[in-house]
């Protein structure tokens, strides 16, 4: 494939976004939107996209794309985990590029923010015997699972009801089991937040298992790319990695 010249022209660093990749058409338009809104927060910044599998561009050709010049690679990833952790910081090194890879979204109030934002449009209101049920992708590394625990108490101390995390896969409690437990509680208004950064096959699955409302994913909501661009200036206060 051919690849747009990307490479070194004064300013600041690159802002790469790294997004997971989807079967689902709907996650690409909807995390180019939210570029979208991360330039008009920041005009003159340059802004870029790579994923990690299923969708192009790929981080890699990306990254290739830049030659050395420098950038920070922020992750539309909402935890720690396989892919923070291991993937993205192997794409790096491999690439000539001075890269900084940036802490995944959450936990972080601004995540918490659009949550809530999230779940009023989808109708939320208190109720006394109310609950949520935070739904996530899951992943078999114990800080993504804490990660997620306190995204959930971020959120319950917004909305003032218990908030459970569920997952997709590799991880318990199933949406389902969730469900379940807080009617064992006597929560019987349960609404399910996604925390999903675009909408897919995790996000449709879980959101059809709501017994009342269930939130649209995280999307291109404006505190979302405010997010971005808080992790792109913490990560600017770390060294650069450049490849050997």
């Amino acid at each position: 494939m051919t690849v747009t010249d990307l490479s070194p022209r004064p300013g600041p660093p690159a802002l790469v976004l790294v997004a997971h990749g989807s079967r689902d058409p709907r996650a690409l338009s909807t995390v180019r939107a939210l570029m979208d809104r991360v330039r008009e927060l920041r005009p003159g910044l340059p802004v870029h996209l790579g994923h990690i599998e299923l969708n192009e561009p790929l981080l890699p050709d990306t990254l290739a794309a830049l030659g050395d010049a420098e950038a920070v690679l922020v992750p539309l990833l909402l935890s720690r985990g396989y892919h923070v952790k291991q993937d993205i910081p192997e794409m790096a090194a491999a690439s000539p590029a001075r890269t900084r890879v940036a802490a995944p979204l959450g936990p972080h109030p601004l995540l918490a923010d659009t949550l809530h934002a999230r779940l009023l449009e989808a109708g939320w209101r208190p109720r006394p015997a109310g609950a949520v049920v935070l739904a996530a992708a899951g992943s078999r590394d114990p800080e993504s699972r804490l990660d997620t625990h306190r995204t959930a108490q971020l959120l319950a101390e917004r909305l003032g009801v218990p908030v459970v995390p569920a997952y997709a896969s590799a991880a318990t409690p199933t949406v389902e089991e969730a469900l379940t437990a807080l009617r064992a509680r006597g929560r019987h208004r349960i609404a399910i937040a996604s925390c999903f950064t675009a909408p897919g096959r995790f996000a449709t699955e879980c959101a059809a298992h709501a017994p009342w409302i269930a939130a649209a994913p995280l999307g291109a909501h404006q505190a979302m790319a405010a997010l971005i661009l808080h992790r792109y200036e913490q990560a600017l206060k770390t060294p650069a990695t450049i490849a050997a």
